[in-house]
């Protein structure tokens, strides 16, 4: 996928500035596709020399102007083309992984602290998006079905859960394997 998409996708959830789109990054459509504001603007200048995006300027009081996006129809037809292309499933490159890996030929348990701190970083992703959905979706268990964007949003979200539990729940597996490693196990 190309930043480009992401854009496009969260202009059509919600047009903003350069620098609400770069919070949206930082807050939830950076947890499944990155980017820094320079990459952002980049990629913002590029797609409205294409035509993928309108600009207007809005006033401010006290501050500059600011640039606000929306997608354009030659952005929603790259953005369907797209949608409509194959792509592979992603390969997992998993630097810790392959530190567990290597333990075998230094010391297992010295790793202990690492996978802590990656358990850990999980452990509040995981709040994070738990959170996410109290706030998003409340009572989604019960309640009546929602419209297409709200539902594919929630449906991602519920994979990010996914993920963090089977993430938390590996590691602690390694933790425990690791674990029998120590002196005096």
């Amino acid at each position: 996928m190309a930043l480009d998409h992401a854009i496009l996708v969260s202009l059509l959830e919600k047009p903003g500035s350069g620098y609400e789109l770069a919070r949206r990054f930082e807050r939830s459509i950076g947890y499944f596709w990155t980017a820094s504001h320079q990459q952002i603007y980049r990629v913002l200048k590029r797609m409205e020399g294409d035509g993928w995006i309108d600009v207007r300027d809005v006033p401010q009081q006290g501050r500059p102007d600011k640039k606000e996006y929306s997608v354009a129809a030659a952005g929603r037809d790259a953005l369907s083309a797209w949608l409509g292309e194959p792509i592979e499933p992603e390969s997992v490159r998993h630097d810790l992984a392959v530190k567990i890996r290597g333990a075998a030929f230094d010391d297992p348990a010295a790793l202990i602290g690492e996978v802590q701190r990656h358990r850990q970083a999980h452990t509040d992703r995981l709040a994070h998006y738990l959170a996410g959905e109290a706030r998003d979706f409340p009572g989604h268990a019960t309640a009546g079905p929602l419209d297409a964007e709200r539902e594919l949003q929630h449906v991602v979200l519920r994979g990010g859960i996914a993920y963090e539990r089977m993430m938390i729940a590996w590691l602690e597996d390694v933790l425990a394997t690791l674990g029998r490693f120590q002196a005096g196990h």
